[in-house]
């Protein structure tokens, strides 16, 4: 199921970075600026949430967590429609140049959602090497899994989805699968906690 996940939302951030490219082209067009914004936005996004996902893995990690992480993103996307045009408009009106606008109109529509995504990968590793004790191999497939589902999603998405339904639904579509995704891991509850010891151990509440 972990591995499941770490798949799934690698896609999901991929294709949302791909889908993000039409939100803003209505506005500010497709220029290398349009796709400098994205990329550095995603990237940022990414790297703040690793950095996050790490501090919040040390502070007794659990499947439970995990399910709140993975639905705030899901509740974005589902409501993404709902603002996503109105905050382009309005930056757009601002006229503040052909560089900063998709800059901070990117910044505004995704840096969020990418933080959330960005933390599963080192939250998932944390809960994964508390069960199987071999974290080196735990956290490369991990970030393989991530890296492929990525590949996965931008291909799925660039190649078939864009052109089989819009933009808003397709995003909308991956917020549901979020959400989706994180109800099993509410209710699986594992836990991974350290005692004072400094040693780990995981738990599982449904037993």
């Amino acid at each position: 199921m972990i591995k499941f996940v770490v798949f799934l939302c690698g896609a999901i951030v991929m294709s949302f970075e791909i889908l993000g490219s039409r939100v803003l082209a209505p506005n500010f067009g497709s220029s290398v600026f349009v796709w400098g914004s994205l990329i550095s936005v995603f990237l940022a996004g990414l790297s703040a949430g690793y950095y996050l996902g790490g501090r919040l893995a040390d502070i007794n990690p659990s499947s439970r967590k995990l399910s709140l992480i993975i639905i705030a993103p899901g509740v974005l996307f589902l409501t993404f429609p709902l603002y996503s045009g109105p905050v382009s408009d309005w930056i757009f009106m601002k006229d503040l140049g052909v560089r900063m606008s998709p800059l901070i109109a990117s910044s505004v529509l995704f840096l969020i959602p990418s933080v959330f995504l960005g933390i599963v990968s080192p939250y998932t590793a944390k809960l994964m090497i508390c069960s199987l004790h071999t974290s080196g191999k735990t956290i490369g497939t991990l970030y393989a899994l991530s890296t492929f589902g990525s590949i996965i999603g931008t291909l799925i998405t660039s190649f078939y989805l864009i052109t089989l339904a819009g933009v808003n639904a397709l995003i909308m579509g991956q917020g549901v699968l979020l959400i989706a995704l994180a109800i099993p891991l509410y209710f699986m509850n594992l836990k991974c906690s350290v005692d004072r010891s400094g040693s780990v151990r995981i738990m599982d509440d449904t037993k």
